[in-house]
């Protein structure tokens, strides 16, 4: 008998009662390899003792003072270790508890500097289609998942949603990376000025696309010409890292990548690693300033912001990454697990596309390669996919509705960093042994 209310009534899970390293174990002893760090929260894995031992010598100092009253050492600490680290022109870092309290936090930020300096009219969001950018309604409205979003359509707010960056479909036959690029980044151009640019606030957009796409990655020139764009016509660019940020496509910033840098950027999950519920909204100087040189108060905040057993937590985690050279190893990890996939997957029937960066990694399931055909929706392969895993020890995370909300399977790994060459063999098995099982149901189905 419980009285938790689970993700799905019909969910009996197993209880969790250790970690180690990259597994879970639960109350029978049985372990389980955590693929996905969850999901793509647990960047040092689930025994990390620096960050445990952080968060107890905090527990000790002050569990909480409230931001309304208080600044703390380790918020202060934490903010000044992003900045260090951050993109040019990241100059202030806003702590929240979770990723959709960052997006939410984003755009609100984003309205209030248009009223600030004086353009009230700019109250549009510009966002992608197959896109995750939370699960508060302002963040379901900016997404593109239209699962998540349909039950609660009649609540969100009115936003514009622009193709993905999605070249394994979008992109045509004998156009360039760089051409189709550029073709589905001028789309935001055309959407601003349909919409009118007085009237358009920002443009939120996830480097890698990570939940609905699957671990998608722009392709080059993508995003520089989406800045130029939104440079052109005052908008501000919102870069949404929760999912891919702090290390995990081998930068620890995931922009860095495509060499842009944001007005405002979210991240969490791998902030915190899974040891605090933590997140956090940086923004420019000239943001900031906005604020402080008009009203200087910013009309947002919630309880638990600024958290100093959370910020102890992120504090040790960043330190980690840096100190410990695990960014680097993600990158370096995340091509040892790619070529491994690539071996086993490479030219299997209905693996259509193995696609990430370092640890952020996706294979999309297809029912023929060369038409790219998905499967039936009604096949549930990526459910089967994600229980066949679970009872062989392999935590991984599959979803459905890659290629528009309601067609494709994909699975998405984000493994710890501190995985090792030995666990990449366990994983790649397990994994084969899942897809292949759901498969044959799927295929006889």
């Amino acid at each position: 008998m419980t009285h938790i209310f689970p993700r799905h009534t019909a969910m009996r899970p197993p209880r969790a009662v250790k970690g180690d390293g990259c597994y879970i174990v639960d109350d029978t002893g049985k372990r389980y390899l955590d693929a996905s760090g969850g999901a793509a929260v647990s960047c040092l894995g689930h025994s990390d003792q620096a960050v445990t031992e952080a968060v107890k010598a905090q527990l000790d100092a002050i569990a909480f003072a409230h931001t309304g009253f208080f600044t703390n050492g380790p918020a202060e600490d934490l903010a000044d270790l992003l900045i260090a680290h951050a993109p040019e022109g990241l100059d202030r870092v806003y702590l929240v508890s979770g990723g959709s309290e960052a997006t939410e936090a984003a755009l609100k930020l984003a309205r209030q500097y248009h009223l600030e300096r004086g353009e009230p009219g700019r109250a549009r969001i510009i966002a992608r289609r197959q896109s995750y950018h939370g699960n508060t309604l302002g963040a379901l409205s900016a997404g593109g998942n239209m699962w998540r979003r349909e039950p609660f359509q009649p609540m969100l707010v009115e936003m514009s949603h622009i193709a993905p960056c999605y070249a394994y479909r979008g992109q045509a036959d004998g156009e360039s990376a760089e051409d189709y690029g550029r073709r589905v980044a001028d789309e935001l151009e055309a959407e601003i000025l349909r919409l009118g640019p007085e009237t358009v606030a920002a443009f939120i957009a996830e480097p890698v696309v990570g939940a609905t796409l699957g671990a998608v990655p722009a392709v080059p020139g993508y995003f520089r010409r989406i800045r130029e764009i939104c440079d052109r016509h005052g908008v501000l660019l919102i870069l949404d890292e929760v999912m891919c940020g702090m290390g995990r496509t081998g930068h620890l910033f995931a922009c860095e990548a495509d060499g842009v840098a944001p007005d405002i950027l979210c991240i969490a999950k791998g902030l915190g690693a899974g040891y605090q519920p933590i997140g956090a909204m940086l923004c420019s100087a000239e943001i900031y300033r906005a604020i402080e040189e008009g009203t200087g108060f910013f009309q947002h905040g919630h309880t638990y912001i600024g958290h100093p057993a959370a910020a102890a937590a992120g504090r040790a985690v960043v330190t980690a990454l840096v100190e410990r050279g695990l960014v680097a190893r993600a990158g370096a990890m995340g091509d040892t697990l790619k070529a491994a996939l690539v071996e086993r997957f490479g030219q299997h029937p209905h693996v259509g596309d193995i696609r990430g960066r370092g640890m952020f990694l996706g294979l999309e399931l297809v029912a023929d390669r060369e038409s790219k055909a998905p499967f039936d929706p009604a096949c549930r392969l990526n459910a089967t996919i994600k229980k066949a895993a679970f009872a062989n020890g392999l935590i991984c995370y599959p979803m459905g509705g890659t290629i528009d909300g309601r067609s494709g399977d994909h699975v998405l790994l984000a493994p710890p960093f501190i995985l090792e060459e030995a666990q990449v063999g366990e994983l790649v098995d397990k994994l084969a042994g899942a897809i292949d099982s759901a498969l044959a149901t799927a295929v006889a189905a």
